[in-house]
Formats: structure tokens, sequence, C-alpha cells
């Protein structure tokens, strides 16, 4: 099997600024940032802007747990705790801005899955028909491909280490994107094997596009970002960060998101809710419940990337650690190669993400021992 891209999993995409996070405006900001910081830190030393409350204390040891992160080489994470859409307690350590907006590449996936269920939802796609009837340059084989296979990467379309869609022009269109997609040759048959990533994401945006009449970024705004007031997110390409978002057409939806810790808190924050966060209904509650159904029982988990390699199964758009009856996932996660690891644990009403920028396979086990010490305390 070949390498593993190193840029996928590197400190620093190709392009990437090398500019320290604490220093990292916001789009459209100036960078006066570290300024405002440091007076807000001033005023709340003095007692002039109130610190937000806490909803619990985070557990005895987290900050050691945290230090091992950048004992790795992770210059700085934050992790936030939820539970019932309220946020219990966050913690950064390092060089990290509580508003710093950083590429989650794989974390992204969660997001997709859920904008085109909110599309299922309507009644204008379907899980289980076969794309070959929306999308006629898909033919034989690829054409009985289902949406469900393609969020959940077992459509045999070759998975990650072809990497066709991230070596596509950000200025296609993602019915363009689709057409190339469709112009390569089927790796394996639909629905038999799990092979993780590739373009199937691409392929679910054409289908989303076409069947709604809008562009992927405008349907995330109106659908997602608006009513869970993410005001911070947007999608490009992993690798290209100095990508105008006004200008990508083709954004790569397997990986291309760049958000905030607290917006990505609020999306966590949606589906943990069964679709609604503070009264806006995103997603109904049976397209949560596909979002969390296991869909690889019994097939082979032919490729896992670097750090994940131990998970057993995938849902719609993001991994199972925690199987129950049924294939209802227990411990569902969608961690990406640059280090961002949200997750939702249904055992004991938590969720919550680290946000970083490091490399996955460096920091997954430090990660996966704060969080396992973060639901060992649950009452």
């Amino acid at each position: 099997m070949p390498d593993f891209p190193s840029s996928l999993v590197g400190l620093e995409p190709p392009g990437f600024p090398r500019t320290p996070f604490h220093t990292l405006p916001l789009s459209g900001e100036s960078h006066q940032m570290p300024l405002r910081a440091l007076i807000l830190a001033a005023l709340l030393a003095l007692g002039v802007v109130a610190r937000p409350a806490l909803a619990a204390n985070p557990p005895e040891g987290l900050e050691a747990r945290l230090d091992a992160i950048l004992a790795r080489g992770a210059p700085g994470v934050s992790v936030i705790v939820y539970r019932d859409g309220v946020r219990l307690y966050r913690m950064d350590r390092g060089r990290i801005a509580p508003d710093a907006r950083l590429p989650v590449a794989s974390a992204s996936k969660w997001m997709a899955a859920a904008l085109v269920m909110t599309v299922v939802d309507e009644g204008r796609l379907s899980l289980d028909e076969p794309i070959g009837r929306r999308l006629p340059r898909f033919q034989g084989p690829a054409g009985e491909i289902t949406l469900r296979q393609l969020l959940s990467f077992t459509a045999g379309q070759g998975g990650l280490l072809g990497m066709s869609d991230l070596l596509q022009e950000s200025d296609l269109t993602l019915a363009e994107s689709a057409d190339r997609i469709a112009g390569r040759a089927q790796v394996d048959p639909p629905g038999r094997v799990f092979k993780y990533g590739g373009p199937s994401l691409q392929v679910a945006g054409a289908l989303v596009e076409q069947a709604t009449g809008q562009t992927w970024a405008d349907l995330f705004e109106a659908r997602i970002a608006r009513p869970l007031g993410m005001t911070s997110t947007y999608w490009g390409h992993p690798l290209r960060p100095d990508l105008d978002p006004a200008g990508v057409r083709n954004p790569n939806l397997q990986g291309g998101a760049y958000t905030t810790a607290e917006d990505y808190g609020r999306f966590l924050g949606m589906v943990a809710g069964g679709g609604v966060l503070d009264g806006h209904r995103v997603l109904s509650e049976a397209a949560v419940a596909e979002l969390e159904k296991v869909q690889t029982a019994g097939l082979p988990m032919a490729y896992r990337p670097p750090g994940l390699a131990d998970v057993a199964a995938y849902d719609l758009g993001n991994w199972c650690e925690v199987a129950g009856p049924g294939g209802a996932c227990l411990l569902a996660s969608s961690p990406g190669a640059f280090g961002a690891y949200p997750w939702i644990d249904r055992r004991t009403g938590l969720y919550g993400l680290f946000f970083l920028k490091h490399q996955l396979p460096l920091v997954v086990e430090p990660i996966r021992q704060a969080r396992e010490l973060i639901l060992s305390g649950a009452t």
C-alpha cells in the first residue's frame, strides 16, 4: 500500500501560513487581534469584564493530559466539553487563540454529511437511490452507487490514496468535479469494501447542488451555519488556505472546512441534541439516527488512515468508536489529519472536541487519554 500523503498529516500543509496561531486573524479582520486579546485579558484581570461561569469543573489531571499533547509537538490545543447544549468547561494550553480558525481536515466530513441529510430530510434525495438516475455520467456498476455508500466510503471509488479530488482545481463546479470522477475506473464493486476518504463526497455534493439548485456554500450557510450561529466557518481546500472562499466553486468536502472551536461545538450540539440547538431544528431525529448508524458491518475495512487503524466501524461522515445494539453508535467521532478531534458520547451525554493543528498520528494517543479522563468523570 502506498504511503499516506505526508502533506495531509503534516504540521504545515503546502502554503499554510507560518504565523503563530495566536496571531492569525479571522477572515476580514486586521492583524490587531493580539492587542485586543491583551486588552481583554487586562479587563478580565481587573474585573471590568465578567468571566463566563463554568457549568462544571474540568477533571483533575486534564491539564497534564493536554500538556502531553503539547509534548508531542502541537503548538497549542483547546478542549471544550458540553452536555445538553451547555458548555461545561473549556481549557486552552500552549499557543492557540480562543477564536483561532483552523483547517480541520476530515472533521469536515461530519458537517458535509449533515448538510446532505438536510436534503434527504426534504425528500429531494434518497440515501438508497442509485446515483446514475441523477448523474448519467455514472454508468454500469458506478451508476448503482448509492448516496449511503458515498457518505460511508463504501462506494468502491478507491479511497483517499488516489487523491483524485484533492488534486482537482478549485474553480471547477461540483458538477464538473463529479463528471471527472465518473470518468475514472471503478476500483471496487459498490457496497463491498470500506476505503476511507477519496472523491465520494464530491459526488454527494454534486447531487445536493443538482437537487436544490443552490451552491454548497450557500446551502451550508442557510441550513447549518446561520441557524446554529456558526459565524466563522467556511469551505475551501485543506491544502490551499490562501484561496478566497468566495471564489471556490469546488470546495473539498472531505477535508476543506475551516472553522473555530466554538463554531464546531455548536454543530456538535445540534447533532447531540437530535438535530436541534437553541430551538432551531436543523435535522430530523431520523436523520441524526442515520448519521450515527454503523454502515460497514461485515465489510472489510481495507483502508484506514494513520492514527485511526484501530477504529472498527464507520457511520455516515463519522467514525463509530463504540457501537451499541442494532448498529447505533454510542461513541462517534470525526478526527482530522491536522489534529482536530470532535466526538459525541451517547453513554454519558457528553460531547466536545480537541482543537489543534498537528499531525494526528502523533497526538491521537494523548487526545484519547484526555477524552477517557473526561468521560470517566462524567456523572
